[in-house]
């Protein structure tokens, strides 16, 4: 496996002809209990008598390796690199079937606190440019596993989708002096059309500009870059981002049963850069948040069209429709 970067769109690839397989479930689930194939990285306590509350793991069939060097070469005009980094698994809670929109509020902050524990871990590492979190839900969504789990990568890369929100958040600073992400919040507090529930110091809304149907947005009112800095800072300041997180994926299941999840946070520090000046205001100017991206099982037309996205749901009734659902 390695990396190789597309010259035009300036997107990292990982491709190999020897791609893992993942290992196929024997018997009871093997993300469950206390299997010796686990490699156990972080488990936090229990609050309800169960073995344990949250727990990263090893993937087991991981696409990035911890060990080495990424040894970054040219080929002619191309770049490549090994595919150093890690991917863990983030498993949610220890019941099977107790899934994030039908979890405690309780669990479901500890397991927010694992993703900021390992955030924070991981960043250490001056190899690693950027860690994403993500969750694929649904068949149509490629879900790999039964068990509720969410995934991480740690990256020697900045994703471009982060890389454009770090250009857009940058040049707006340099214009206005405020953070994008907060004008977009207080304009949509003001107006009230988008917004779907504000609980405590967070917000879930329907994006002006949508991707795809239904999709959601979570952030914090206080202006705060990096996710793991709220979810490490004080006992309960990912409370009311718990309640919120579980009943947004709960008005979102009455619309489809797939989705996808993505935590958006700021970049490896270690890892400034004096030209492209990404970090130079990042305190300032970036703001971290959750995309929710549902999958529709039938649509009349692909969601992009020449990079062009299509939504046959505008925003506002999206917002109707998630806000008459039942929770």
């Amino acid at each position: 496996m390695e990396l190789r970067k597309d010259p035009i769109t300036r997107s990292w690839v990982i491709t190999g002809d020897d791609v893992p397989e993942p290992i196929p479930p024997t018997g009871p689930c093997s993300l469950c209990g206390e299997g010796s194939r686990l490699q156990v990285i972080a488990t936090l306590p229990s609050i309800d008598g169960s073995p344990w509350s949250a727990r990263a793991i090893v993937h087991p069939a991981p696409i990035y390796r911890i060990e080495g060097d990424p040894a970054r070469r040219g080929d002619g005009i191309y770049d490549r690199m090994g595919s150093v980094g890690a991917h863990e698994l983030l498993l949610e809670n220890s019941h099977h079937e107790r899934n994030l929109w039908n979890a405690g509020d309780g669990e479901i902050e500890q397991f927010l606190r694992l993703i900021a524990q390992r955030i924070q871990d991981l960043k250490r590492d001056s190899r690693f440019k950027y860690v994403s979190v993500f969750k694929n839900q649904g068949g149509s969504a490629g879900q790999e596993f039964e068990h509720p789990a969410s995934q991480l990568t740690a990256t020697t890369f900045v994703p471009r989708r982060v890389l454009y929100e770090l250009r857009a958040s940058r040049d707006y600073f340099d214009n206005k002096e405020r953070c994008v992400f907060c004008d977009i919040l207080a304009q949509e507090e003001r107006q009230g059309v988008r917004i779907l529930e504000i609980r405590g110091d967070y917000v879930a809304f329907c994006p002006y500009a949508p991707r795809v149907p239904y999709e959601t947005w979570i952030l914090p009112r206080s202006h705060e870059s990096s996710f793991e800095r709220t979810g490490s800072s004080r006992v309960g300041s990912l409370t009311d981002m718990a309640v919120l997180l579980r009943r947004t994926l709960k008005r979102i299941r009455n619309i489809t049963e797939s989705f996808h999840m993505v935590l958006h946070t700021s970049p490896n520090s270690y890892h400034q850069s004096g030209t492209l000046g990404y970090w130079k205001t990042l305190d300032d100017d970036y703001h971290w948040h959750i995309e929710i991206l549902p999958v529709l099982s039938a649509k009349a037309k692909s969601y992009t069209f020449k990079e062009v996205y299509y939504s046959p749901v505008t925003s506002e009734t999206a917002v109707k429709r998630l806000r008459d659902a039942k929770i």
